[in-house]
């Protein structure tokens, strides 16, 4: 099965890059959406996803990858919602914000531009490649 790619959307302020960088490996949970339950469900071990800030920074900082994938989410009792482990891949020579992908049309049909409110998105290859062009290789 093909890699794929993500943007998995956290406050900087409740779980940062640096956070994640410090743990080394960490749980994507409280995720409470159905779409972006079923991306994290989506996701297999090795699949990459790109770390963006939300909230203060508004922008992709990072890529981790998938370390265990098919997890319960922890910090759901009920036992119905998704979650993932993931882990530092690099952190980007420069930063993608939000406005500068919402400026440009290469990406109007970017997944985390047209549902914005979507915390886990999946990324298409060109996207993906496209997007790490502009950080900077």
């Amino acid at each position: 099965m093909a890699k794929r790619y993500w943007l998995m959307k956290s406050e900087p302020d409740a779980y940062g890059w640096k956070d994640l960088v410090a743990e080394g490996e960490g749980t994507w949970d409280g995720v409470r959406n159905h779409r972006a339950a079923n991306n994290l469900r989506a996701m297999q071990v090795g699949d990459e996803a790109f770390f963006y800030h939300s909230n203060i920074g508004k922008e992709i900082v990072g890529i981790v990858t998938i370390s265990q994938s098919g997890l319960t989410d922890p910090s759901d009792p009920e036992g119905k919602w998704a979650a993932v482990k993931v882990k530092p891949v690099r952190k980007l020579a420069r930063t993608v914000t939000l406005a500068q992908m919402k400026a440009d049309p290469k990406l109007a049909e970017m997944e985390m531009l047209k549902l914005s409110r979507l915390s886990v998105a999946e990324v298409t290859p060109q996207d993906w490649d496209y997007v790490l062009s502009l950080a900077g290789g």
